[in-house]
């Protein structure tokens, strides 16, 4: 079994990777097409729904994201700008809610019919890379087993 490896490389970096039995092309399309990545983003113990999913992936092109949960009084929104796209291989974008958001970059290499997902961010300090794995990042183990769920039935 694939096993989703979660690792803080510096006090700014984390890097998360998995690899997952399926071609790199199947991969992408589920992180670039808003209506299969709604089907895994949000890990199922959060207790949140993706409200709105709004991506144009492509470089230069933004995006929208917003969840709602029970304990919230309005959704929580999320949105920042894809600074690079090179399909099958690799997406960048930002994440511009606050001035503590991470630039992450996302790379998919194929090999004999697998592919390693790498999942970088890099934060701004010290404090937002600790927030983030207080919260967020605690879910993206969760989050790659949804993904990898999705990817087995259109493998």
């Amino acid at each position: 079994m694939n096993r989703t490896a979660v690792e803080r490389m510096s006090d700014r970096e984390l890097i998360v990777t998995r690899k997952f039995n399926a071609p790199a092309h199947i991969v992408f399309e589920a992180w670039s097409n808003p209506e299969l990545f709604k089907q895994w983003w949000v890990p199922k113990s959060a207790g949140m729904s993706l409200i709105s999913c709004d991506m144009d992936i492509r470089t230069g092109g933004t995006y929208r994201l917003a969840f709602s949960h029970p304990a919230f009084d309005q959704p929580m929104t999320f949105f920042g700008t894809y600074r690079e796209v090179t399909p099958h291989k690799r997406i960048v974008w930002t994440n511009e809610e606050s001035d503590q958001g991470a630039v992450t970059t996302v790379t998919f290499e194929e090999s004999d019919g697998k592919t390693l997902v790498t999942f970088h961010e890099l934060y701004p300090t010290e404090a937002a890379l600790d927030e983030a794995l207080a919260g967020s990042a605690e879910g993206l183990p969760e989050q790659f087993a949804q993904l990898d769920e999705l990817l087995a039935e259109r493998s």
